[in-house]
């Protein structure tokens, strides 16, 4: 006798996998995270790897000394190897379908290493557009690679470009 198993529907057990994979990987990767980054109660809608750089100004500090004073990143934004969109001064990201979020900074934690920028929460201030980012309520900027100015400005009103990599999460609430 031979017996007769029910016919599952492979893309549909598929995709059930891939979210139920999906969403315990995100439920590791938010309890992983600093607490003056967490984002309990909300889920990621997203998450896009960075690749660009942070631009500092040499200033002259009030003392009279001169520093390097961080002034925008610019990075293009990757989803699977492809070009998605693009971070830029406010801090804004613009995703290819038109929406666009400015964040807000509310949480700092360190880099894994002292010449990596550090982890954060910025809460979004603005949105325009629809599309993919038109739900998101927080962004986190995790996994940072350098990014950080190193040694001393000798000149004011000069730039340095620092190269940096980063993972951007967007979360919304619920």
């Amino acid at each position: 006798m031979t017996e007769h198993l029910p016919v599952l529907f492979p893309k549909s057990t598929a995709l059930a996998s891939f979210l139920l994979a999906a969403s315990l990987v995100n439920a590791t990767a938010q309890k992983a995270l600093p607490e003056a980054i967490a984002a309990p109660g909300e889920t990621a809608v997203l998450t896009l790897h960075a690749e660009g750089a942070q631009i500092y100004e040499c200033k002259t500090a009030a003392d009279g000394t001169l520093a390097w004073v961080f002034r925008e990143p610019i990075a293009t934004l990757f989803l699977d190897g492809k070009t998605v969109g693009r971070h830029y001064a406010g801090p804004n990201w613009e995703y290819s379908d038109g929406s666009a979020v400015v964040g807000q900074i509310v949480g700092t934690a360190p880099g894994q290493v002292a010449v990596d920028i550090p982890w954060l929460k910025l809460a979004v201030a603005s949105r325009r557009g629809n599309g993919v980012l038109s739900p998101v309520t927080t962004v986190q900027r995790i996994n940072t690679v350098g990014g950080k100015a190193n040694g001393a400005c000798y000149k004011a009103g000069t730039y340095e470009s620092v190269p940096y990599s980063a993972d951007y999460v967007f979360l919304r609430k619920g």
